[in-house]
């Protein structure tokens, strides 16, 4: 059975002497209470910028907890394309589990974006809670498929702002009745951000807008997918065609 990995908000030290001692901080200390992880006890622990190290549990307590970390493992398990996923807002429990399965096939960035026809609606402090919230469900998402880098949530903009910004990769966004194919458009040296619509579907004065700053519309397969199931599929098949989720040669 592996160890349980846990993400540490605080910079682990690199490099590492066998023996150092270090405090997870009360974040983790909660979460081996919850998973009631003993002392003795091995973990791995992993803050973001590349690697995983293990460690050994000394003491853990309400607010903090205390491990020595015994070695340094550089592995990486990022996907070789990067994608970022572009989703209009949907309800939030849909919104959830796009975020979590989204990084579990390895996308890069999420940016959630409010469309016209978006049945979840967000501004100031109450958008601000649920991006830090679907960026906690991006850090647990790593920490159980044992990503060592977590996918950054973008704070809560319009579809126009997110057109507005400088994009060197190529943007596709998803339309049944687009007639170029998703995996026909696709420059795999580029970044690729995938562009998915509310429920509802994109108004077409968002569309307009969209191709006119370069986006390609794509289809992908004859069927109307829901908002929860073709940023997934997607995001799968591309990796599949251009990432790591082809199995072995």
């Amino acid at each position: 059975m592996s160890a349980p990995r846990f993400f540490s908000p605080n910079a682990l030290p690199r490099p590492i002497n066998p023996g150092t001692a270090f405090d997870v901080g009360e974040a983790v200390a909660r979460h081996l209470q919850v998973l009631r992880v003993a002392a003795g006890d091995t973990i791995t622990l992993f803050d973001g910028e590349g690697g995983e190290f293990a460690a050994t549990l000394v003491d853990v307590g309400k607010r903090s907890g205390s491990v020595i970390l015994t070695a340094f493992d550089p592995v990486e398990r990022e996907a070789p394309i990067r994608i970022t996923l572009v989703q209009a807002l949907a309800t939030s429990d849909k919104m959830d589990l796009i975020v979590q399965k989204a990084v579990e096939l390895g996308v890069t960035e999420i940016a959630p974006i409010a469309t016209a026809r978006a049945t979840l609606r967000l501004d100031g402090e109450r958008a601000e809670k649920r991006v830090a919230h679907w960026q906690a469900i991006a850090v647990a998402a790593c920490e159980q498929c044992g990503r060592n880098r977590v996918p950054l949530v973008h704070g809560l903009q319009t579809m126009g702002q997110w057109l507005s910004k400088p994009n060197d990769g190529v943007s596709l966004l998803m339309h049944p009745s687009a007639e170029q194919s998703l995996l026909g458009s696709i420059d795999a040296s580029k970044s690729i951000a995938l562009l998915i619509g509310p429920e509802g579907g994109f108004a077409e004065e968002e569309m307009s807008r969209a191709v006119a700053h370069g986006v390609v519309a794509v289809k992908f397969g004859p069927r109307t997918l829901r908002t929860e199931t073709a940023g997934l599929a997607a995001i799968a098949a591309l990796a599949a065609r251009f990432g790591d989720l082809d199995g072995p040669a």
